[in-house]
C-alpha cells in the first residue's frame, strides 16, 4: 500500500527520498519502504520526518489515530509473566547474540550464575569485543537492606557480596563491575539492541515479577531505561572485596 500522504508531503516540501533519509537518520531504502509499503517508523524517527516535512505525525500516518500506536509502547517485543518463565535456552541465546554491549543491573542476580557459567560467558563475550558493565547491589546500602527486610530475605546482602566477589575474582578485567546503593525498581539486562526489564514491586520477589522485552534502541521506552542504567552507573562505586576488605 502506497503512503500517498507521505509522498505528497515530500513533493510539496521538495524533499527527495535521499534527503529525507539524511534528515531522519535512516537508510534511503527505509524511506522507500515507508512510501511503497506504508511501513510505520519508530516514534523518534516519525518525529524527525514530521518536523522535516512540516506535518503532524497523525497526518502522515493516519493509522496512529486508528490503532493507538502513537503512544510509547512501540519497541516492546513481548512480556513474560515472571522471570522464571524465561528458559535457560533464552538466556543463553541472549548472551550469545550480543556483539557490542552487555549491561546488567541487579541486586544479587544469583540466578545468572546458577543458569549460566556466567564468568565464562562474560570472558568469552569480552574476548569477542563486547563492552560489559555489571551493577551489583551494595550489601551495606540502606536501599538493599530495606528490600531484604521487606521480603524477609536476611541473606540478600550476603548474596550480593558473594556475586560481586565472584565477578571480580572470576571475570576480572573482562567486565567493569560496580556496586550501587540505589533503590532498584527494575533489574535490567541489555544485549546490544535487546533490553529485558524485570520489574520490582513491593513484597514480591523479582523472580516472580513480569519481564518486558524491548527490541529497538530508537524507541523512547528503550532509551528511558538505558538512560536509567547510565545514571545508576554514574552514581555507583567500586566493589568492596570481602576477602581483602579493600576496594577493587
Amino acid at each position: 500500500m502506497v503512503n500517498r500522504r507521505l509522498r505528497g508531503a515530500m513533493l510539496n516540501a521538495e524533499i527527495t527520498a535521499a534527503r529525507l533519509a539524511q534528515l531522519a537518520e535512516v537508510d534511503v531504502k527505509t524511506v522507500q519502504r515507508w512510501l511503497t509499503e506504508d511501513r510505520m517508523p519508530y516514534p523518534i524517527t516519525r518525529h524527525r520526518v514530521a518536523r522535516a516535512l512540516g506535518h503532524e505525525e497523525t497526518y502522515l500516518w493516519p493509522a496512529l489515530l486508528a490503532d493507538g500506536l502513537g503512544g510509547e509502547t512501540e519497541g516492546v517485543g513481548g512480556i513474560w509473566p515472571t522471570r522464571t518463565a524465561i528458559s535457560s535456552e533464552t538466556w543463553h541465546s541472549l548472551f550469545g547474540q550480543a556483539k557490542r554491549q552487555i549491561d546488567i543491573l541487579i541486586y544479587a542476580g544469583a540466578f545468572l550464575i546458577e543458569t549460566l557459567d556466567l564468568a565464562d560467558v562474560l570472558r568469552f563475550k569480552a574476548g569477542q569485543g563486547a563492552a560489559i558493565r555489571v551493577l551489583v547491589g551494595d550489601p551495606d546500602s540502606a536501599a538493599l537492606n530495606a528490600r531484604a527486610e521487606e521480603l524477609e530475605l536476611a541473606w540478600l546482602p550476603e548474596r550480593c557480596r558473594t556475586t560481586a566477589t565472584y565477578l571480580v575474582r572470576d571475570v576480572g578485567a573482562a567486565a567493569h563491575v560496580r556496586s550501587h546503593g540505589t533503590t532498584l525498581y527494575a533489574s535490567q539486562f541489555r544485549f546490544d539492541d535487546t533490553l529485558l526489564i524485570n520489574t520490582h514491586v513491593h513484597g514480591v520477589w523479582a523472580a516472580q515479577s513480569p519481564v518486558f522485552r524491548l527490541e529497538c534502541n530508537e524507541s523512547p521506552v528503550f532509551q528511558f531505561y538505558a538512560n536509567t542504567f547510565d545514571r545508576v552507573w554514574a552514581l555507583a562505586g567500586p566493589v568492596l572485596r570481602s576477602d581483602s576488605g579493600h576496594r577493587s
